[in-house]
């Protein structure tokens, strides 16, 4: 999901310049991108950052490639709240984020609630417009979108497609350019308050670009 976003950013002609914090430098190079490899475990280096207008963020793992659910909640909630208090701490004003479909702080499913409580944690933060893209299950390789593959999503991708027809359009699933076409978009022309993206309104957004 975050090449998607990456991706979409360096495409926009309005940002000069994209700086992207990661765990790990990318292979790709491009005239506007700046790369800063970060430990999200001691952020030091989050405070070297230039100034930034507007901030996306796409991290996130699974409980299984994390390896327990602590080391879950250390990049989908504590590393994502790093990121986006250090670019506030930039003079960012705007801030994007990918969700997930069914966050809820209050939700006993202990995926969907860390989530939830991103969620909240950002929404308690200053930030003048605040845009959360909750997608359904994400088509495509997974792979090829830098993402462990699940077996259990590899059956529903197959099912969402077979059953498109009478699926509602938030459950179907969704290309990740479309998600990060929408979220860009969307960060870029809203007013204040906070804004939530399901994956109905964000289907075909990359087409529509």
């Amino acid at each position: 999901m975050g090449q998607a976003v990456l991706a979409a950013l360096l495409a926009d002609k309005t940002y000069s310049a994209v700086h992207c914090v990661g765990r790990r430098k990318l292979s790709l190079q491009h005239p506007k991108l700046v790369q800063h490899v970060v430990d999200f475990q001691a952020p030091s280096g989050l405070k070297a950052l230039p100034h930034v207008d507007d901030c996306f963020i796409a991290l996130g793992t699974t409980i299984k490639v994390a390896g327990s659910q602590a080391a879950f909640r250390a990049v989908d909630f504590e590393a994502v709240v790093t990121v986006a208090r250090a670019a506030l701490a930039q003079g960012a004003t705007k801030l994007g984020v990918v969700s997930a479909m069914g966050a809820d702080a209050s939700s006993a499913i202990f995926y969907n609630r860390v989530k939830g409580e991103m969620e909240q944690a950002l929404q308690d933060m200053a930030f003048k417009t605040l845009v959360i893209a909750r997608p359904s299950m994400l088509a495509g390789n997974r792979e090829a979108l830098n993402q462990p593959s699940r077996a259990g999503e590899r059956i529903g991708l197959a099912l969402t497609q077979l059953l498109k027809p009478v699926i509602p359009a938030n459950y179907r699933s969704i290309a990740a350019e479309d998600v990060a076409r929408a979220l860009t978009r969307t960060v870029k022309t809203a007013g204040t308050g906070t804004y939530r993206l399901l994956s109905g309104e964000m289907q075909g957004a990359a087409a529509r670009h």
